[in-house]
């Protein structure tokens, strides 16, 4: 029977005194690929937060068997992708990979195979801040997934990302989740959600 990765029982989030989620339950198995989806305002984002220690919540939640917490020892194992990060000023594309690789350690990919599969080989010497939003995304999961980890959070993935490309990252989440990782992520596409197991939230106000 495959590991259980992430528990969460009877989260709640109030947001200035706005329930924002109410009672969401979630277990997630190492080889689970699972997409969060919902209208506007359900709670996805929230979600996932509290699923990396980044929002206070009621109920419980488990990562790995401990509580996330926003700390070096949760982040060796758990990668998230949310917001755009904060780009390191003077390092090109192919240094920010290499960065990654240096401080994380080796993980599932080379530099070289990374800029290639991601589509950024052509603009490897070029600043981050000089690229388009979807080449900037691409970076973003290439970051992600170069290093070594055991859970992926990604809100909105598919963001910036041409249909080519959104079918050839959900085969790597796949392929990610059939090495024994586990993936929740949050999407607006139905059709990028297609090969996961949803889980629908409703808005709890």
């Amino acid at each position: 029977m495959p590991e259980t990765i992430i528990v969460a029982r009877d989260v709640g989030v109030e947001l200035g005194g706005v329930p924002v989620l109410r009672g969401v339950d979630l277990t997630v198995a190492a080889g689970d690929v699972v997409a969060v989806v919902g209208a506007n305002g359900a709670g996805k984002t929230t979600l996932l937060r509290c699923l990396a220690g980044l929002q206070r919540a009621t109920g419980s939640v488990g990562v790995l068997g401990r509580p996330p917490v926003d700390e070096p020892g949760f982040w060796r194992d758990v990668v998230m992708v949310g917001d755009e990060p904060a780009w390191y000023p003077g390092l090109t594309v192919r240094e920010h990979l290499e960065l990654m690789r240096a401080v994380h350690g080796p993980g599932r990919l080379e530099v070289a195979a990374a800029l290639e599969l991601f589509e950024l080989t052509g603009c490897a010497d070029r600043a981050p801040t000089s690229m388009s939003t979807g080449q900037r995304q691409r970076l973003s999961l290439a970051m992600a997934l170069l290093r070594p980890s055991r859970v992926l959070l990604l809100d909105e993935p598919e963001r910036g990302l041409d249909a080519a490309f959104r079918e050839r990252l959900a085969r790597l989440l796949a392929e990610y989740a059939a090495d024994g990782g586990a993936v929740v992520m949050v999407t607006h596409d139905l059709r990028f959600a297609e090969g996961a197991r949803r889980v629908d939230l409703e808005a709890a106000a």
